[in-house]
């Protein structure tokens, strides 16, 4: 198994994501408990991980287009643009190169409206992480077979944590 991730080496963008694809169902059907097979299921993970939050930024960021367009139209009287579609795909950076990762469509499409209900402030930044984080413990334990879950958004985690350290202190005792 340990040249599954030599796969992606073709440049056929179309034979890249049959074979992240490929990988992927390959990897979660794997009996084998073995350390190779742990190691990579661990890797698989963390490609995952860059999934999930790169789904959820392309939500926001393409939410955020489409309230702009979506009020263009409303303003001269037209029809609003369809909604943005998410992709089971992902170019997710991988050492020096950029590599297809593919998730699910029900985790892809998950994580991309978690992102568009956050930047539309449907969802607060905490339960927008809890629910992607449920999504990774999802994977984590019943696709990948992992006993510990991978942490995701974890620069919203961070952008949480530096805005509640800059909130001055209550004068409540």
């Amino acid at each position: 198994m340990k040249s599954l991730f030599s796969i992606f080496s073709p440049k056929n963008p179309d034979e890249e994501m049959r074979k992240a694809q490929a990988l992927f169902e390959k990897i979660v059907s794997t009996q084998s408990d073995s350390r190779e097979a742990r190691n990579i299921r661990v890797r698989m993970g963390l490609l995952c991980r860059a999934h999930l939050d790169k789904s959820f930024v392309t939500g926001a960021e393409q939410m955020a287009s489409w309230q702009e367009l979506a009020a263009l139209a409303m303003a001269n009287g037209k029809d609003k643009p369809p909604l943005p579609e998410p992709s089971v795909f992902q170019k997710i950076k991988a050492g020096e190169n950029e590599i297809y990762v593919y998730l699910p469509e029900e985790y892809a499409h998950e994580a991309f409206m978690l992102g568009g209900r956050y930047q539309c402030a449907e969802i607060p930044a905490l339960k927008a992480i809890e629910t992607m984080q449920g999504l990774a413990n999802q994977i984590c334990h019943y696709e990948l077979k992992l006993a510990e879950p991978f942490q995701v958004l974890q620069f919203l985690r961070d952008e949480l944590a530096q805005s509640q350290d800059n909130e001055p202190a209550s004068g409540v005792s």
